[in-house]
């Protein structure tokens, strides 16, 4: 062996032992900290690395112990402790009168414990990821208590709440409020049991009263609305449509025997149940996830910043760690070169056999800190008078005003087999001078199609679309925008200038496509509450008159992105790899870019009850557009990171706070203080649903540099709190003769398992099998 050989391998020893002392610090746990190589001269720990609050002796940085301590900012806390955080079972106390006693795991309250408020409240109960989460008693200041079911700090499945009042609720809850069944009874004996939505009667139940009399049938916030009985304690009863409307309520009285209440009113019912409110119950001051911990930061290294690619990776050209060793003090490093490859491939199979076995951690690249996106500016350009396409928006705003602000019936869910009818449609001519229909406009002649135009006003009223709002939205004084470049299909795109709706021009096969599924798109839709499918509004054409006869179809549907989070990361998802990656440069990617399977670099975790309802959702959506033979579609998601530093580095969850370096309240972002006062306010809720503003935590991964399609990275433990928003979109393409064409073609160049343009259901198990990768339950 050469002298240089030699040298080589002697300090690769020196490595590897130092590595495993600092392991031998480190407890398994924290895996994710670096732990640095250091020197012989080094290994003593100097008074100046203990602290003097202890009330025992330290042993080493890394080791569990307990500690006694008052903490920068004036917190107290006495208990078990690790390196930086509270770790094990202790007792803080805060400045401001909040404490906790219980188990902590890496300075976050987890497992069993009991908080306290100094307004006297209390929860006592399980906690995860320093939320109230699993079952436990909340106690508040004056007197109510709930015994139950928590997730994040929300009733959320079954428990009892007990109102200072002395009302009683025992049902189900959901997202901190009322929900599907329950029992909910006044301190007069008085009770209702049946269906709730949001914290209201809602649905079918029965309500009975002291005296014995009884109402069982359908109920509509709050009120009896639908078919019902009044049954009074002496056996006569009433039966008829119930409603709050005079004009609408009708029905048959049946006494007893010969002698009965003839004159009685039904409205008297009405003007009982306003004497029986639901009580709204106390809001919790603070949230035990609120509350910030004051901690010193052990942890001293200092990183070399990587350039990272979109998806993550670090970028070509990094070197290995046995590289970076740099052995000889030069900075070329081109003594290695002089290793022969035996020697290279035995210190590369010890390397990769050490790092296995986990004593190099140390070693491994680790991923440059993750920043905010550049911001991108407003999407699309303002359609305004000289624009290619400023005639063919003012005949959409005419024809969505004629459509939608005309009288029509009031619209039942329930429909005819002859509304979802393709024939059935309705032509109006809009002349310039105008008609007896239609206002005079500045445009040329053209004419109008409404399809199906009866279940399209049903579908926006199952999704609760004020048709006022709606008209206003599209047809208001503010243009429309365009967005910049057509799609893949070649369809253009236009947003309403308050971001609510999006309008797509069609293709005639499309146009075909979605009339042919629209009956089972409807009952899908009205069917599951929580569907991720796309939600449209409306399908209509503009046909220009005149010697050219053009037609332009265009279909209204919900924008996925109209939220109040500014959406930082956009990605599409399909589970298929052949050409699924930005074609951007890097330094042209913003906030607006839309980025693909290949590019993305996180792992979604969602709370145990809404993991269950999206696989539940996904499944359901999944089935249903591989029973229409859809394929192509794809899972929109945005993504808004919580917690950034004033310079726009994302700020991990549970990242340590060096000493004297607070955070910067003024920074412009979302704090996790904000997201828990939006969660704990029930009148807020009606913004977060499956699919929508719904909290999460990203994980970051990290791809293999040998594997270039590998569509989901390793996970490397480092957290994010965010805000997501996804859903199922471009669901009206069929597996028609083209697409069996392009899967032919495609198969004989690439793996047939790597194109998007497969069998509907290959497409299903395909895209559920990626999804379910990305998203998974948060433990």
């Amino acid at each position: 062996m050469s002298k240089e050989q030699s040298c080589v391998l002697k300090a690769w020893e020196v490595t590897v032992r130092k590595t495993q002392q600092a392991k031998k610090r480190a407890n398994s746990i924290f895996g994710t900290v670096t732990v640095a190589p250091q020197t012989d001269d080094d290994t003593t720990t100097t008074t100046d690395d203990i602290d003097d609050d202890s009330s025992t002796n330290r042993s080493s940085i890394g080791e569990l112990y307990h500690a006694e301590r008052v903490l920068p900012n004036g917190d107290y806390y006495t208990g078990q402790w690790y390196d930086s955080f509270p770790h094990g079972h202790g007792k803080y106390l805060w400045t401001d009168g909040c404490m906790y006693i219980g188990d902590w795991y890496n300075g976050k309250t987890m497992g069993r414990g009991k908080f306290g408020w100094p307004s006297g409240a209390s929860y006592e109960g399980e906690f995860k990821s320093g939320y109230m989460d699993g079952v436990g008693l909340y106690t508040g200041p004056s007197g109510d208590t709930y015994k139950g079911q928590w997730v994040m700090n929300l009733k959320h499945g079954h428990g009892i709440k007990r109102f200072a009042n002395g009302d009683v609720y025992d049902g189900e809850w959901r997202r901190g409020l009322q929900e599907s069944h329950g029992k909910y009874q006044w301190r007069d004996g008085s009770y209702y049991i049946g269906e709730w939505k949001n914290a209201m009667i809602c649905g079918k139940g029965t309500f009975i009263w002291t005296d014995g009399n009884r109402y069982d049938g359908f109920w509509d916030d709050g009120l009896p609305r639908g078919n019902g009985t009044f049954k009074w304690a002496d056996g006569s009863f009433y039966v008829g449509h119930w409603s709050n409307d005079p004009e609408e309520m009708n029905g048959t009285y049946y006494p007893s025997g010969d002698e009965g209440n003839p004159e009685w009113d039904p409205k008297d019912v009405f003007n009982n149940l306003s004497e029986y409110k639901i009580c709204s119950g106390e809001r919790v001051p603070v949230l035990p996830s609120q509350k910030k911990l004051s901690v010193w930061n052990s942890s001293k290294r200092v990183e070399k910043p990587r350039r990272m690619s979109v998806d993550g990776r670090v970028s070509v050209g990094v070197d290995r760690a046995f590289e970076k060793m740099n052995m000889w003090g030069t900075e070329s490093g081109e003594g290695a070169a002089d290793i022969d490859s035996t020697t290279r491939r035995d210190l590369d199979a010890e390397m990769m056999r050490l790092e296995a076995e986990g004593f190099i951690q140390s070693l491994r690249p680790t991923p440059a800190p993750m920043r905010l996106p550049r911001a991108g500016r407003k999407q699309g350009e303002t359609i305004s008078k000289g624009h290619r396409n400023y005639e063919l928006m003012l005949n959409l705003q005419l024809g969505i005003r004629h459509a939608v602000g005309k009288q029509a019936p009031v619209v039942s869910l329930d429909l005819k087999h002859s509304a979802f009818d393709p024939k059935e449609k309705v032509w109006t001519r809009f002349p310039p001078e105008g008609t007896k229909y239609t206002p005079p406009h500045q445009s040329s002649e053209f004419k109008w199609k409404d399809y199906c135009p009866l279940v399209f006003r049903s579908l926006r009223k199952l999704f609760k679309v004020d048709p006022a709002d709606y008209m206003l939205s599209i047809c208001g004084n503010d243009a429309l925008r365009e967005l910049s470049s057509p799609g893949k299909s070649g369809s253009f795109f236009y947003l309403t200038n308050d971001d609510r709706y999006m309008i797509k021009t069609m293709k005639k096969s499309e146009t075909k496509v979605l009339l042919r599924m629209l009956a089972a798109y409807y009952n899908h839709v009205r069917a599951f509450e929580n569907t991720l499918v796309i939600r449209f509004y409306g399908l209509h054409c503009v046909k220009l008159t005149g010697p050219i006869q053009k037609k332009v179809r265009f279909v209204i549907m919900g924008n996925l992105f109209c939220s109040e989070y500014s959406i930082h990361r956009r990605f599409d998802l399909k589970g298929s790899s052949l050409g699924r990656t930005t074609d951007k440069p890097e330094s042209e990617i913003n906030s607006n870019t839309i980025l693909k399977d290949l590019d993305l670099n996180f792992i979604f975790r969602l709370q145990k009850a809404w993991f269950q309802e999206f696989i539940r959702q996904v499944d359901k959506d999944c089935e249903f557009l591989e029973q229409e033979r859809i394929m192509d579609y794809s899972l929109l998601v945005g993504i808004h990171f919580r917690e950034a530093s004033v310079a726009g580095e994302l700020i991990p969850s549970g990242a340590r706070t060096p000493i004297g370096e607070f955070e910067d309240e003024t920074a412009p972002r979302l704090s996790r203080a904000d997201v828990d006062q939006l969660l704990s306010d029930p009148t807020r809720w009606a913004s977060i649903r499956l699919g929508g503003n719904m909290p999460a935590r990203a994980e970051r991964t990290m791809r293999r540099s040998d594997c270039e399609f590998q569509l989901v990275g390793e996970p490397t433990g480092e957290y994010y709190e965010v805000v997501m928003i996804f859903g199922i979109i471009d669901i009206l393409q069929d597996y028609d003769i083209s697409k069996k064409l392009e899967h032919a073609y495609k198969s004989i160049q690439y793996d047939p398992t790597s194109i998007s343009a497969v069998d509907p259901r290959l497409y299903s198990r395909r895209f559920r099998d990626f999804i379910f990768k990305v998203f998974t339950e948060d433990n």
